[in-house]
């Protein structure tokens, strides 16, 4: 697949997401009649999210058939990689988030999100469904096609970029887990990491 595909993947991706992200804008009532409160439990906050996903399969469906979908499918078995990436993952994440609870001072007041540890459990299990579908598109899709122009810290920025910017109206959408934050300290965490993924290949 050559970088050509790269501007109808970002077409359907940002045509879908933004697309759904304005009918929640413009009608909200509506929509809650139908699908109830907005969440990231919507049915429609979770397509606007599976988005990249959604566009990277019909490209990769319609260039390259069901055999090609399989082996795009394939590389989720690709799971060998070096320990420190597992580290990172168990140790390093948690560490990161009772870090930032330290900083911002409330490590001993509510550093953790469940009232019963078990909750965390399912709550993982959605996050896992919810979250990371969206790199099928990003990372399985629109990594590698500017990868073939440029080199990995490059194409990392590049994507860095156009990644925060899709997530842009999800900040002016109550109900959404970016309302509450600031766009700004987001984007520069959402490119950094980006960044440093990529430098890491």
């Amino acid at each position: 697949m050559k970088i050509r595909l790269l501007l109808p993947y970002l077409a359907i991706t940002f045509g879908l997401s933004w697309g759904l992200i304005s009918l929640l804008i413009l009608f909200p009532q509506q929509v809650a009649v139908l699908f109830g409160e907005l969440s990231a439990q919507t049915p429609l906050f979770i397509l606007a999210v599976y988005s990249p996903a959604i566009a990277a399969f019909i490209l990769v469906m319609h260039h390259a058939g069901v055999q090609g979908l399989r082996r795009y499918f394939s590389r989720l078995l690709l799971w060998r990689v070096h320990w420190g990436w597992y580290a990172y993952i168990f140790i390093g994440i948690p560490f990161l988030f009772y870090a930032g609870a330290a900083i911002k001072g409330n490590l001993f007041t509510d550093p953790f999100p469940f009232s019963v540890w078990y909750e965390v459990f399912p709550a993982l299990a959605f996050m896992l469904i919810l979250g990371p579908v969206e790199e099928f598109g990003w990372r399985g899709l629109a990594l590698p096609l500017l990868q073939q122009y440029f080199a990995p810290i490059w194409a990392g920025l590049i994507l860095g970029v156009i990644w925060g910017i899709w997530h842009l109206p999800a900040f002016y959408l109550s109900g959404t887990p970016q309302s509450a934050w600031s766009f700004s300290p987001f984007f520069y965490r959402l490119y950094r990491g980006e960044c440093d993924d990529n430098a890491a290949l």
